[in-house]
């Protein structure tokens, strides 16, 4: 199931080039594929276990209020990875 939500996060993020996603939209994602929309909190669990192996991968940027996480605590957004100029 991880390996479904990896890639859920990485199609939400390609299709916001300069947005953000949010894990809860992913969840709804993940549980409206289930059939099961309804319930779509019970698949936040793996949406953040997700997020932090692609974060740790350097595929996604976490961020709150426009500031970089370097690890997820709290509410969050996902993005694309921040590439230094």
């Amino acid at each position: 199931m991880i390996e479904n939500a990896e890639s859920t996060i990485l199609k939400c993020v390609a299709g916001r080039h300069l947005g953000t996603t949010c894990p809860s939209e992913v969840a709804r994602i993940l549980a409206t594929g289930h059939n099961i929309p309804r319930e779509w909190r019970k698949f936040m669990p793996v949406v953040h276990e997700a997020a932090d192996v692609l974060l740790a991968r350097g595929e996604i940027t976490l961020t709150w209020k426009s500031v970089v996480m370097s690890k997820r605590a709290g509410p969050y957004r996902i993005s694309g990875p921040k590439h230094k100029s």
